[in-house]
């Protein structure tokens, strides 16, 4: 069915995808993203011409298990299923659509997030099945002082120290509720969440974590890292390929998050 020739249907649409291939989520002039693929596609089939509006950006070779875009359409009433059966015929094998939902015309996929959680991964031995999903680190690692440094970062609210270097942000404040790290078998996983996330935030934190876990800095360094708010003091930059986006939570108004499809 068609709406009026004025009027949109905001749609959320839910999606993973393996980030390997891809110089990350947002469209750039002349390289392979995301958000590329997912307009190209959504336009062919519902034969109109969409621009989706992601929750955020992941950065190239970064991966998202679980990540939301809102786009509008000329039709107010898509058959859904139909809609992903289709997309995902058309989308590459590293693309995968979960859910299409119907929201209200205000509803925005970035800005109405309320917090985004993501994950690194570390593995421990040489797996040729973790190769794309994980960074390899040879030597002992102590998790337990990972995890002191990890947990003190809650404390904080202005991570300057962990934001790629000329990043054009108006703030770096950002809250975050959990910070941890598992063990997971022959996998260290890192859990961090938080209200938003500077650029590169996440895999500096993992590495100056990983530089703690390797005695290579000591976990009360972690204070001064962050309150020197310069990111020449802090660690590395872990690899994007241990780097996953795994949730993003909304308001319980904007939509109801449905079963994997």
């Amino acid at each position: 069915m068609k709406s009026s020739e004025n009027q949109m249907q905001r749609y959320f649409i839910e999606l993973s995808y393996k980030g390997t291939n891809y110089k990350g989520w947002q469209v750039q002039n002349g390289v392979e993203t995301v958000q590329l693929r997912i307009d190209e596609a959504l336009s062919t089939v519902l034969r109109e011409n969409i621009h989706v509006i992601g929750a955020g950006r992941t950065d190239t070779g970064v991966h998202a298990s679980y990540f939301v875009a809102h786009f509008d359409s000329k039709q107010d009433n898509l058959d859904c299923t139909s809609t992903i059966f289709n997309l995902n015929g058309y989308l590459p094998k590293d693309i995968a659509i979960r859910n299409i939902q119907k929201v209200s015309s205000d509803a925005h996929s970035r800005f109405d997030a309320t917090s985004r959680t993501y994950q690194y991964n570390i593995s421990r031995t040489k797996n040729p099945f973790y190769n794309d999903y994980s960074f390899y680190v040879y030597g002992e690692i102590d998790i337990d002082k990972m995890n002191t440094a990890a947990n003190t970062l809650i404390q904080y609210e202005d991570f300057s120290s962990f934001c790629k270097s000329k990043s054009d942000v108006k703030t770096k404040l950002c809250n975050i509720y959990q910070s941890y790290w598992e063990n997971k078998g022959n996998l260290l996983i890192y859990h961090i969440k938080a209200n938003r996330f500077l650029r590169n935030m996440v895999r500096s934190i993992t590495g100056t974590l990983l530089m703690i876990g390797l005695d290579k800095l000591k976990p009360e360094d972690i204070h001064r890292i962050v309150e020197a708010r310069d990111r020449k003091a802090a660690g590395f930059s872990a690899q994007a390929k241990g780097l996953f986006l795994t949730d993003i939570e909304y308001p319980p108004h904007i939509f109801s998050k449905s079963p994997e499809i």
